[in-house]
């Protein structure tokens, strides 16, 4: 494999076995535990200097922080999406600053883009001919997209209330789309079936390739690098799986270790109503959540009644001193549509999650006054249109 000079291998979170990377593609074989890609940070020279000389191109000019090498890499220039200051959105909540990361802009209109890129990386290395996923939709058409670029063949399996949109484009890229009747869980379970019946198939599943999250951890570094090194008092991330955020904590951790940064922000979850098992947990103390019986969201990316590291992802919240908030679908839409009015920037429905959570913060006096707010748009509002012109219209509009 073609890695970077720092990667030493992966690590398994639960009983810290390590492995090669050559050897062991997904999850631990000895406890079944997730894989984290682990690096000599003493081998990494890398300064604030360094970096600001180099183009905002792509997230790969974090290379000696990621397993490959950026000439091995599967990429179509994700990353390196604008941090958009809204100071009239800043007055409104009572912040001093409100920026939108807007990873919207990525590839295929997702934040997922950065996670595929490694994924469809290590899988390009490991020999595979064929990629498979369950998703929501936003991943699937990226593992579409990647695949297709790698010259794989790659299967997604999504639960058939998953966008018009999303599905569509699994096909334009070339992909074979399963669409299953039920929600995100029966995607899944048909997943594990596919995967089951063919030895041959690699999967580019989060959580379960050790590269998802590792891609999503430069989202968090571009936000600091592009605040001139100032570390944001909360960064709020809309949350299904909890990729974002076990990457954001990860990337905080890196930092600091670099010495680039003395402290994190405080991460926040931002949940629908209708299915809130992080916010849940997090609210009664919980290290880990309970599945959500009946999960009833309009917002699909973020219908994950059992998400498979919750753990990560209460531990980031804990360990930086962060918070997770839930608020109902109405105020969702409505947040995205706000949005989309006073800024110009489009956030699809699950999206908005992260901009309803935090007006949610401020009527609950959550805010001094003085912090800088960062929320991530991990979604263009184009995948969704149809369900933000049916909620204006449902208002009269």
């Amino acid at each position: 494999m073609e890695t970077t000079d720092a990667f030493v291998g992966l690590e398994c979170v639960d009983c810290a076995a390590t492995y090669d990377a050559a050897d062991e593609p997904h999850q631990c074989p000895a406890c079944g535990g997730m894989l984290d890609p682990s690096y000599d940070y003493d081998a990494i020279d890398l300064d604030r200097e360094a970096l600001e000389s180099r183009p905002f191109d792509s997230q790969w000019r974090y290379a000696e922080l990621l397993p490959f090498t950026r000439e091995s890499a599967v990429t179509s220039d994700e990353g390196a999406t604008a941090l958009v200051d809204c100071p009239n959105l800043a007055d409104e909540l009572g912040v001093e600053r409100l920026l939108i990361k807007d990873d919207g802009r990525n590839p295929t209109g997702s934040t997922a883009d950065r996670g595929q890129s490694l994924a469809l990386t290590a899988a390009s290395q490991h020999g595979a001919t064929d990629v498979v996923l369950a998703s929501t939709g936003n991943s699937g058409q990226s593992a579409a997209a990647y695949a297709g670029r790698a010259g794989l063949e790659s299967h997604t399996y999504v639960p058939s209330r998953s966008s018009f949109t999303n599905k569509a484009m699994v096909n334009v890229h070339g992909g074979e789309m399963n669409v299953v009747g039920g929600r995100f869980d029966d995607a899944v379970g048909a997943y594990e079936e596919g995967l089951a019946e063919h030895d041959d198939w690699y999967s580019v599943q989060s959580f379960v390739t050790p590269y998802r999250h590792e891609g999503a951890k430069t989202t968090l570094y571009e936000i600091i690098e592009r605040l001139e090194w100032s570390v944001p008092d909360i960064v709020a991330y809309p949350t299904g799986v909890g990729v974002g955020l076990v990457g954001a904590y990860k990337a905080a951790t890196e930092l600091q270790e670099l010495g680039l940064i003395d402290e994190s922000p405080a991460l926040y979850a931002t949940q629908a109503e209708g299915c809130a098992p992080i916010v849940d947990a997090f609210e009664n103390d919980r290290d880990v959540h309970e599945p959500v019986e009946t999960p009833d969201t309009i917002c699909g990316e973020l219908e994950i009644a059992d998400p498979p590291a919750s753990r990560r992802v209460l531990e980031a919240l804990s360990e930086t001193d962060g918070g997770a908030v839930a608020t109902a679908d109405r105020d969702i839409l409505e947040a995205a549509v706000q949005v989309a009015q006073h800024t110009g920037l489009e956030m699809a429905p699950s999206a908005a999650a992260a901009a309803s959570g935090v007006w949610e913060l401020a009527e609950r006096d959550a805010f001094d006054g003085d912090e800088t707010v960062v929320i991530v748009n991990t979604a263009s509002g184009n995948k969704e249109g149809d369900v933000l012109r049916s909620h204006l219209m449902s208002q009269g509009i």
